[in-house]
């Protein structure tokens, strides 16, 4: 029977949600309709006492902040000094001004922790460039496309946020845990860049006159780029070394991003308003969305599906291998029909017990998540990525999908890498203890 419950739970939110209602109702709905078909207990006090609960979750601070930060910092001049930063000092290297796509997503990722923001943004800066200096569109296209998945892994991250509050794991570690795979994913784009352009050389035009700067100018240049990177490491640095928790590391990061703005001359009532009301809509999206998600936990549990769930790993013998290549397999479909962050509430409740019983850390397990749901962002040829370049390109799906394939794949390596060495995402935060 719990075979049979699950299937049904399951299958009624994937059909529900593939029509097209909102999130966080169908969540809702699906959880007390499986209190009422399925378990004897109170629907009305268990929905109340859950929601109340989960909505004064004092990590769930961090959620609105992070995302006001983000929002300030999208209004800013950041995307053009990112470019202007960046490019004079990446000359020299195969791929020239391509990797300011890899780099550039990876600083505003850093300050976004939104996928499709990260690609959209940068985009405007950095194709009308490379198109006017002749650089081939597939390259470009490709590495922005994939390069964008970022936003999910470099910290801090909304996607963890999301993942912390869900799985009950901290989210400062969380954040210290992604640094070194999201090294690692830049080294893999960097590395894609590099391969492509020794085998493409007409691809990559040589290096205009007005590019050619000397030390002393390039490292004028550097300074656009120094406010970002301090703000980003105050961040970051704040949560590892203990002196401050991730609800306080995001209020310093809006405080940090008020004062850069503010110094930059793009801080005025207006761009302040609209920042505010974009990271209200965002949040209380999130907010209902993570709420609604945890009752339907809480019904699940009801059910005893998650604990039958946990069993069956031992009555089938499922290796934690196993179960990761059937539960990355699970994940790509998954991300054909929802955004990433509806997939981390959708199945943490039903998926997270399985990984505990396989001995699995649930800390290295969100690093997992964030990964395979960067990939379900550009699976050809329904990414959400790949239809955001399309929007910003003007070429087919089928193009983009194909030159964007090859970050597919470097996804896919540094998922196998991650696996085989799990201290990459753990060792920093046992560090911390």
């Amino acid at each position: 029977m719990d075979g049979m419950t699950l299937a049904l739970v399951f299958g009624a939110l994937l059909a529900t949600l593939a029509l097209g209602f909102w999130v966080s109702t169908t969540l809702l709905v699906i959880g007390i309709m499986t209190m009422v078909l399925f378990t004897p207990a109170p629907v009305g006090s268990v929905m109340v006492t859950t929601i109340w609960g989960a909505s004064t979750s004092w990590g769930l601070t961090a959620l609105p902040l992070f995302i006001w930060m983000g929002e300030i910092l999208f209004r800013s001049k950041l995307s053009e000094n990112l470019f202007a930063g960046l490019s004079v000092w990446l000359t020299r290297i195969p791929g020239r001004l391509i990797h300011v796509n890899v780099l550039g997503c990876a600083v505003f990722a850093a300050v976004s922790g939104s996928s499709a923001a990260t690609s959209a943004t940068v985009g405007k800066i950095s194709l009308p460039e490379l198109r006017s200096r002749g650089y081939d569109e597939r390259i470009s296209v490709g590495t922005l496309a994939g390069s964008g998945t970022l936003g999910l892994m470099i910290p801090p991250s909304i996607m963890m946020i999301v993942y912390g509050i869900a799985a009950e794991v901290s989210i400062g570690r969380l954040f210290i845990a992604g640094i070194f795979p999201g090294i690692l994913l830049v080294a893999l784009f960097m590395g894609y860049v590099i391969l492509w352009s020794i085998m493409n050389p007409a691809g990559i035009p040589d290096v205009r006159e007005e590019d050619r700067l000397s030390l002393p100018e390039k490292i004028r240049k550097l300074r656009l780029l120094l406010p970002v990177i301090l703000l980003i490491g105050g961040v970051i640095g704040s949560i590892y070394t203990g002196v401050a928790t991730a609800s306080e590391a995001a209020a310093l990061g809006v405080l940090g991003s008020l004062l850069l703005s503010l110094f930059s001359g793009t801080l005025n009532w207006k761009t302040f308003v609209e920042s505010v009301e974009g990271a209200v809509k965002t949040g209380c999206m999130l907010t209902f969305i993570l709420v609604c998600a945890a009752f339907l936990s809480k019904a699940m549990g009801f059910t005893g599906i998650p604990q039958a769930l946990a069993s069956s790993i031992s009555d089938f013998n499922l290796t934690p291998l196993t179960l990761l290549v059937v539960l990355t397999l699970f994940y790509l479909i998954l991300g054909c029909f929802l955004d990433g962050i509806s997939i981390v509430v959708v199945t943490t409740p039903m998926v997270l017990p399985m990984v505990m019983a396989a001995g699995i850390d649930p800390l290295w397990f969100g690093i997992y998540i964030v990964l395979v749901t960067e990939m379900a962002q550009i699976t050809p040829p329904i990414g959400l990525n790949l239809f955001v370049l399309q929007g910003m390109t003007g070429h087919s799906i089928w193009f983009v999908s194909k030159v964007t394939f090859p970050l597919f794949i470097a996804l896919l390596l540094a998922i196998v890498v991650v696996a085989i060495f799990p201290e990459l995402a753990l060792y920093l935060p046992r560090a911390m203890s």
